[in-house]
């Protein structure tokens, strides 16, 4: 299972490489230079507030402003991490601040689109958000350098994918294809926790919390 799982992420790595590649072309020779990384997280985050204060503290519905702002956060999401490869400025606190920022963003659209019909759907993406999160804390306090983790990569772009198409869409109800895209996208989700616990327990750090406990 294990070497299934590592077989496929490896295949999706080879993607990810691919896609870097393309957009070195454009990064390396035309990126400006004080633009940095870290500069396209933190402008995700502001984003991801942005929407949640303009859709739950002042009601504003207006379809261009919403789908707009969440697609300029998602392009921040595409290129911040091939800028910091591409330019070799890739730092420890970027990694740590990057699936936050994806969180920031891709959580307000969710309550927003899936609380009222698929209130289970949205408590189980929650949920596993919030697990998701806790692993990577966790991880991060045993190990200074993480690298992005594959599945959690394809998740958010199944997510972000999916939740423009239900914006582009609104008010209409999301059709049922593109709620079997989020379960998907939740599969990735597990899949990404149950890696980072592989490994976690392939280093010892589960073990040795056990042991402690039984002490």
């Amino acid at each position: 299972m294990n070497k299934l799982l590592r077989n496929f992420g490896a295949f999706l790595e080879k993607l990810d490489h691919y896609r870097d590649e393309a957009l070195f072309l454009f990064i390396k020779p035309y990126w400006p230079e004080k633009a940095s990384p870290n500069q396209l997280t933190y402008l995700r985050v502001a984003i991801g507030l942005l929407l949640f204060i303009l859709l739950f503290f002042l009601g504003i519905e207006n379809k261009i402003l919403i789908v707009s702002l969440f697609c300029v956060g998602v392009l921040t999401d595409l290129f911040d991490g091939s800028v910091a490869r591409g330019l070799n400025k890739t730092t420890e606190f970027g990694a740590m601040l990057d699936p936050v920022a994806d969180r920031v963003l891709i959580l307000p659209i969710a309550i927003y689109s899936l609380a009222e019909q698929q209130k289970w759907l949205l408590l189980i993406l929650l949920l596993v958000e919030l697990f998701g999160a806790l692993v990577s804390i966790f991880h991060k306090s045993k190990e200074s350098d993480i690298k992005a983790n594959i599945f959690g990569k394809v998740k958010m772009v199944l997510l972000s994918l999916v939740f423009i198409a239900i914006l582009v869409a609104w008010p209409k109800t999301p059709s049922l294809f593109f709620i079997d895209i989020i379960w998907i996208s939740l599969i990735f989700s597990f899949l990404s926790i149950f890696m980072r616990i592989v490994e976690l327990n392939n280093k010892g750090y589960i073990k040795n919390i056990m042991v402690t406990k039984k002490i």
